[in-house]
């Protein structure tokens, strides 16, 4: 078994990690790059999401690479991700290409019986011993959350860095370094260096950021190249970003999920705009905007494949939001067609506005 799995942030990094514990080869599917897209344009239907098309090209990109197998996670609710799997399967069929497809979904949705089952998919082709095949789980966990933490000081630090573009640097050389790594073991303690490294950059407390939540659709919003970089061009700009959905948010919302008890927090922030799940993370998107309100940031920008439903729904509440509590979120919608010059011009004139607002409540105070 060769496995792959599409490009989600920095999963692929975890993923690498979990699978050298295991013994079983993986393979990275090339970083996502426009021929990933034109080629899984081509093959995907023209109404299908961003995501879908990007997927396509990583599994092409990675059977050329002699994958057999793909690792998918499941849906998130009632949205076309829900279909991804079967769709996909039907996509490889046609086109005359072998590959197996393990999906891992919610127990609620599938039965704790049939999450085991697929999950023996996998590790029966491990060396390794139960309790070795935990300890690999653990670890690839834990990176991940590393991984996150990581990501989100950097985010932070770059609005008061002393060195403009020391924490892109690091944050970069992080992933490169443990890419590198041949196991979970040193791939942990090389990401554990780069959060001392972080701890240690030069600051200015002085200055007074703009800061924007990065809200949205999760795979638009975690996959760089599917925003176009934004994350990277705010911290080129001096900005300080959030972004609460992540891969280790992700992980921890699935599992709780089927004791009600998962993003509670944001839950309750929605409640006075969107009191149930429409499905994807529609509820999870207003209640990220509302509780960025509250922790005194500047602004939001909401990022959304085209067509996708449930963020639809969210952007029609955001008016009403940014009325209420005066308080500004653009939303930005990508897909295969998407200009880099015009996305990087809005998101400019975004950071322009803030910083506008902010000297008029300061003249007049």
């Amino acid at each position: 078994m060769k496995i792959t799995a599409p490009h989600l942030g920095n999963v692929y990094i975890a993923a690498q990690a979990l699978f050298d514990g295991l013994g079983i080869e993986y393979i990275v599917p090339p970083m996502n790059n426009k021929e990933a897209l034109e080629m899984g344009s081509l093959f995907s239907p023209e109404e299908m999401c961003l995501p879908y098309k990007i997927m396509i090209g990583n599994y092409i990109q990675a059977i050329e690479k002699g994958a057999d197998t793909v690792l998918l996670p499941g849906s998130c609710g009632p949205c076309r991700f829900g279909k991804y799997a079967e769709m996909q399967m039907n996509l490889f069929k046609k086109i005359g290409k072998e590959i197996g497809f393990i999906v891992i979904d919610s127990p609620g949705d599938i039965g704790i019986k049939e999450l085991f089952k697929r999950i023996n998919r996998i590790s029966r082709n491990s060396k390794r011993g139960k309790i070795g095949q935990f300890e690999s789980l653990l670890k690839a966990v834990k990176i991940m959350n590393i991984l996150d933490e990581i990501e989100e000081k950097a985010h932070y630090l770059a609005g008061y860095e002393v060195t403009s573009g020391e924490c892109k640097r690091l944050l970069n050389s992080c992933k490169r370094e443990a890419l590198n790594t041949n196991n979970p073991g040193d791939m942990i303690r090389v990401l554990e260096g780069y959060k001392r490294k972080l701890d240690n950059v030069k600051i200015d407390k002085g200055r007074n950021p703009i800061k924007i939540a990065i809200i949205g659709e999760i795979y638009t919003i975690i996959e760089p190249f599917s925003n176009l970089f934004v994350e990277d061009k705010l911290m080129d700009y001096g900005v300080v970003t959030k972004r609460r959905l992540t891969p280790s948010w992700w992980v921890k919302d699935t599992l709780l999920k089927p004791t009600k008890l998962n993003s509670l927090k944001l839950k309750r922030n929605a409640k006075e705009y969107l009191a149930l799940g429409i499905g994807g993370h529609g509820r999870e998107c207003i209640g990220e905007a509302v509780l960025a309100h509250r922790e005194g940031f500047d602004g939001a920008i909401q990022i959304f494949p085209l067509g996708c439903m449930p963020e639809i729904v969210s952007k029609s509440i955001f008016p009403t939001i940014s009325k209420e509590r005066d308080f500004p979120i653009m939303s930005l919608v990508v897909d295969e067609m998407t200009g880099e010059a015009g996305f990087v011009t809005r998101v400019e004139a975004f950071v322009d506005l803030l910083e506008r607002r902010r000297k008029n409540v300061l003249s007049r105070s």
